[in-house]
């Protein structure tokens, strides 16, 4: 895989980090099936020590990337507003079927298995999330996103590869190392666990299959865990996927590097990507099937994290190139929009509405709702105020203020 592809695609993800170390999946074996023997490369020959681990604590995150665009109005409906039904007389949510979070606001009925995280606080919703001057390009938007960068900058490494960066500026083994270690092509620093479809990322999907088929001995997922976990993930490749990453967080907290013991867990940051979400035509049927993917394998993956007892150490975080305009099109579809809600969950997150509902008296000429929170605010609040990073303005290159939506 070419280095410029991987760019394109994963956009120097610091969002696509997982800090896993590589003793943690040394059995596995390499070139596994239906997948290219060259594009799964392992190496040992760079030590990986465990300072990922001790960087941020047992602070560890998770991003949730809904690949595509997501129809951000259709997933946050505002249902109280006459307007939404107005623009969207084939694809809105009949107020008779959504979940009300408050007397304005609901989730998308598909979204069910999320409702009791919302009604425990520990699920958080920021509203009309994007930036100035947004692009519609799905390959632009998402490095955009991905390397928390304006819409003007042209950016070599991902946000979180900056603040890990920056964590290690004095450590004799570096976040570069640490991607060299790996051979992903791109300034990725450890693995990503996407799930397996066709396209530029094959090669880096490869390394969940080559996990998954691991040497004997290994436990599940081709990582060694002290027992098979009792949560049940949902078959498909999100739920595999999820599973996948919660074994990484399992063997992490049982072995790898030999500084990495149940007060100092391997894994940092994981990456799943759910895909689909470029709903031009056909949207409703094809919505709520991806809409019911990602609250079925989040609600394993939260039962999965509180039988590790690391749910309170974990922020999960969704997110997505863009949203959809807010009139449907002539094909029962959405076009690429604007900003978008995202949801932040974990059993630290102080639950609620943030932001602003979608006003759609202020759409621009196109048809795009208008910013209510720059993203890189809840940047800012995982750099801030989860990792305790105090170089947050050096990151994001100035200074954005945190979300107020993390308990102490």
């Amino acid at each position: 895989m070419k280095r410029r592809v991987f760019l394109s695609t994963a956009a120097a993800a610091g969002a696509a980090l997982s800090a896993l170390p590589l003793a943690s999946f040394a059995s596995a074996r390499a070139g596994a099936a239906g997948f290219a023997q060259s594009d799964c490369r392992f190496e040992d020959r760079v030590a990986v020590p465990a300072v990922l681990g001790r960087t941020f604590g047992r602070k560890q995150l998770i991003l949730v990337e809904l690949k595509g665009g997501n129809d951000g109005l259709n997933t946050v409906v505002p249902f109280a507003d006459p307007l939404y039904y107005r623009l969207r007389p084939r694809l809105a949510i009949g107020r008779d079927a959504v979940l009300p979070l408050d007397e304005r606001i609901a989730l998308h009925p598909a979204l069910r298995p999320l409702m009791p995280l919302w009604q425990s606080g520990q699920l958080a919703i920021v509203q009309g999330l994007g930036y100035p001057q947004f692009n519609l390009s799905h390959f632009r938007a998402m490095e955009i996103w991905d390397t928390g960068s304006d819409a003007h900058r042209y950016l070599r490494d991902g946000w979180v590869t900056r603040a890990l960066a920056r964590a290690h500026a004095s450590s004799p083994a570096p976040a570069r190392a640490l991607a060299d270690a790996l051979r992903v092509d791109g300034p990725v620093d450890g693995l990503v666990i996407d799930s397996a479809e066709p396209g530029p990322l094959t090669g880096v999907a490869c390394r969940v299959a080559t996990l998954m088929r691991s040497s004997a001995g290994a436990g599940a997922n081709g990582f060694a865990v002290a027992q098979p976990l009792s949560a049940r993930f949902p078959v498909d490749a999100f739920g595999t996927s999820l599973r996948t990453a919660t074994y990484a967080i399992a063997a992490g907290l049982r072995q790898g590097d030999p500084g990495v013991t149940r007060s100092e867990p391997g894994t940092a940051v994981i990456r799943v990507t759910l895909n689909g979400f470029d709903t031009h035509a056909n949207q409703r049927e094809r919505h709520t099937m991806l809409l019911a993917q990602l609250a079925q394998g989040l609600e394993a993956l939260h039962a999965a994290l509180r039988e590790l007892g690391r749910w309170d150490d974990t922020l999960i975080v969704t997110y997505s190139e863009f949203g959809r305009r807010a009139r449907e099109n002539d094909s029962g579809g959405t076009d690429h929009g604007s900003s978008a809600p995202h949801f932040v969950i974990g059993g630290r997150v102080r639950g609620g509405l943030y932001g602003a509902p979608p006003t759609f008296s202020q759409l621009d000429g196109n048809g795009n709702l208008p910013m209510a929170v720059d993203f890189r605010r809840l940047y800012a609040t995982v750099l801030a105020a989860w990792w305790g990073c105090d170089a947050v303005a050096v990151v994001l290159e100035r200074h954005f203020d945190p979300l107020p939506l993390l308990r102490a």
